[in-house]
């Protein structure tokens, strides 16, 4: 892996299926679930085992946490029509910075996962969370919702986007996915997020198409296979991966329009793929780009700091 191949588009894999759904919402307990044993798999062998393992116990309290909360209040009907009819998300971030039901979902969480294995440093950030005066908490949570998560406090913030994900994936799945709209390119069209990455499906009835993945409430949306999912461009759009691996499973999108990359992953050659969770385990590939002209347009939070 010293060096990275450029793979040009192939029109020929382009997806066979006329229109796709546009919206697949997140089940989320079965989200996280499957999120959490893929970590646990990728962390066999791999050098990144320690904080893989810690993110797969992460994920199980996600999981285990969305699927024992009462059920989520489902997002008011004339909000979600009021960001149809003006193409906006209708998960409206500013709206959830005060809910209620967020801050109780926080607490949850923060309980549930003191009896996870983790570092000194993690232990300390769980515990800071758990006594943080309201403002402090207050300010943190705006920094997970402009998906703006500071270098110099990273512990306690991976725990609270892990828990707000909880939240956001559980008021998505109460929406009807037929009735959202695209909203901007490269933007969730439930929350207003940006992808982690983009999965290429193997699943029944989307086989082939290219779906992107957010991270902050797990809805993935459709997205023409050959296009840069920071500016839209469908020029100059190129793949790479590591050098004698053209055939790789994981590759980085570059679009040489606005010089940034995105992770692709493609499920229907290996079904085991998760996108959140194989972007952390292919953080070579995310050195390997580090040498390049080209910035990383994907966020997740499991990856800053790397």
């Amino acid at each position: 892996m010293a060096g990275i191949s450029g793979i040009q588009p192939d029109p020929s894999m382009i997806g066979r299926i006329v229109k796709p759904p546009f919206a697949i919402l997140p089940d989320p307990a079965g989200m996280f679930s499957t999120r959490a044993a893929r970590f646990a798999e990728l962390a066999e062998g791999s050098p990144l085992a320690p904080y893989l393992r810690f993110l797969a116990g992460l994920a199980a309290v996600q999981a285990e946490l969305a699927a024992t909360l009462p059920p989520a209040a489902p997002i008011a009907p004339e909000q979600v029509e009021r960001a149809r009819t003006g193409r906006m998300p209708p998960l409206d971030r500013k709206l959830l910075e005060k809910a209620p039901e967020l801050r109780d979902t926080l607490a949850r969480f923060f309980e549930a996962a003191l009896p996870l294995e983790k570092p000194l440093q993690a232990a300390e950030a769980l515990d800071m969370l758990r006594r943080a005066p309201p403002e402090i908490l207050d300010a943190m949570i705006g920094h997970v919702l402009a998906d703006a998560i500071p270098f110099d406090a990273l512990p306690p913030h991976l725990f609270l986007a892990a828990a707000m994900q909880v939240h956001a994936a559980r008021l998505a799945s109460t929406l009807d996915a037929g009735r959202l709209v695209p909203v901007e390119t490269g933007l969730c069209p439930v929350c207003g997020g940006p992808p982690a990455g983009s999965v290429v499906s193997g699943r029944m009835g989307t086989e082939n198409s290219r779906y992107a993945c957010c991270a902050f409430c797990g809805t993935q949306w459709n997205e023409v296979r050959i296009k840069c999912l920071a500016c839209g461009s469908t020029k100059g759009v190129g793949y790479k991966s590591a050098e004698g691996e053209e055939d790789a499973v994981i590759k980085a999108e570059t679009c040489d329009t606005c010089r940034s990359w995105v992770k692709i992953l493609y499920q229907n050659r290996n079904p085991s793929l998760e996108c959140i969770a194989d972007d952390v385990g292919s953080l070579g590939l995310d050195l390997l780009m580090q040498g390049t002209e080209y910035r990383r347009a994907g966020f997740d939070p499991f990856l800053i700091g790397y």
